[in-house]
C-alpha cells in the first residue's frame, strides 16, 4: 500500500513542476542510455506527459509514475543559470 501513496507523491511534484523544462534519462537497452530534454506539459492520473524537441519536429512522450519509483527513467530539473 505504500507504493500507492508514493505514486501520489511523485504525481504531486511533477504537477509542481508542469511548464518547466526536465532532462529525461532512460535506458535504451544493451547497456544504452538515452538523455532527451523536455518540458513537462500535462499530468494524468497514470502517466505524464513530456514535450520533446527531436530531429526539426516537436515528439509527445508518455511516462508513468512508476517509471520513476522503478527508476527506468531517471527525471531532473533543468536549472537556470542566472549571471
Amino acid at each position: 500500500m505504500s507504493d500507492k501513496n508514493t505514486l501520489v507523491e511523485i504525481k504531486q511534484v511533477i504537477d509542481r513542476h508542469i511548464g518547466e523544462k526536465v532532462r529525461l534519462k532512460t535506458n535504451g537497452g544493451r547497456k544504452k542510455t538515452i538523455i532527451k530534454e523536455g518540458v513537462i506539459e500535462e499530468t494524468y492520473p497514470s502517466i505524464f506527459i513530456v514535450k520533446v524537441d527531436m530531429d526539426n519536429s516537436v515528439r509527445h512522450l508518455s511516462y508513468s509514475y512508476s517509471d520513476i519509483l522503478t527508476e527506468t527513467v531517471e527525471l531532473s530539473l533543468c536549472n537556470k543559470v542566472t549571471n
